[in-house]
C-alpha cells in the first residue's frame, strides 16, 4: 500500500518558524506597547486586587448574557436542527447566568471565587497523580511537576479555607499575576525581536 503524496504542498515547519520570526521582528512595536499595557494592568490589579475580581465577575456576566442572546436567536432560527431543546435550554440558562452576575457581581465574586478554589483543587490532584505515574517516562521532570501539582493544591487550600473572606482578592490577584506574566513574556520576546 503507497502512501499518498501530498500536491506539491509540503508542511514546512522552518519556513513557519522563519515568517513568524520576520512577523515579529517587523512588528516589535505593537508587541511591546500591549505587553506594557497588560503589565500595567496586571500591576493595577494586584494593587487593588476586589476592583478587579467584581471587573472581571461582571466582564463574566456579559459573556454569559450575549453569548445566550446570540443563543437564542440561533436556536430560534434553527428550530428544524436536531438538538433544538438541548440547544434552547443552554441558551436560555447562559442568560440567566449571565443575568444573575450582573444582577449581584458581589456574591458572583464568591461564586466565580468557589469555582476557582475547586478548579485548582482538581487541577492539583491530577497533576500530582500524573507525576506520580508517569515518573519513570518523565526522568528528573517528574518532580517538578508534582511541585506544580503541590502548589495548584495550596493556592487551592489557601483560597478554599479562608472564604468567603478570599473572594475579595482572589480572582484579582490572579488575574493581577497572570496579566503581568502575559504582558512580561510579550515584552521580552518584542525587545528579543528588535536587537535580532
Amino acid at each position: 500500500m503507497t502512501v499518498p503524496q501530498d500536491s506539491g504542498k509540503d508542511f514546512d515547519i522552518s519556513k513557519l518558524q522563519s515568517e513568524m520570526r520576520a512577523a515579529v521582528q517587523a512588528h516589535w512595536k505593537a508587541f511591546l506597547f500591549e505587553g506594557i499595557v497588560l503589565a500595567v494592568l496586571g500591576l493595577a490589579a494586584m494593587i487593588v486586587p476586589p476592583l478587579a475580581s467584581l471587573a472581571v465577575t461582571i466582564f463574566i456576566g456579559w459573556m454569559f448574557l450575549i453569548s445566550g442572546v446570540a443563543g437564542l436567536f440561533v436556536t430560534y432560527w434553527a428550530q428544524q436542527m436536531p438538538g433544538f431543546w438541548w440547544s434552547l435550554f443552554s441558551a436560555a440558562l447562559a442568560v440567566i447566568a449571565g443575568g444573575i452576575l450582573l444582577a449581584n457581581p458581589a456574591q458572583g465574586v464568591l461564586t466565580l471565587t468557589i469555582v476557582v478554589g475547586a478548579y485548582f483543587l482538581a487541577e492539583g490532584v491530577i497533576t500530582i497523580m500524573y507525576a506520580l505515574e508517569h515518573r519513570r517516562e518523565l526522568s528528573e521532570r517528574w518532580s517538578w511537576l508534582l511541585v506544580s501539582g503541590l502548589m495548584d493544591l495550596l493556592i487551592a487550600f489557601l483560597i478554599i479555607s479562608g472564604l468567603p473572606n478570599t473572594a475579595e482578592w482572589a480572582i484579582g490577584l490572579l488575574v493581577g499575576i497572570n496579566l503581568v506574566l502575559g504582558g512580561a513574556s510579550l515584552v521580552g520576546m518584542a525587545l528579543a525581536a528588535r536587537k535580532s
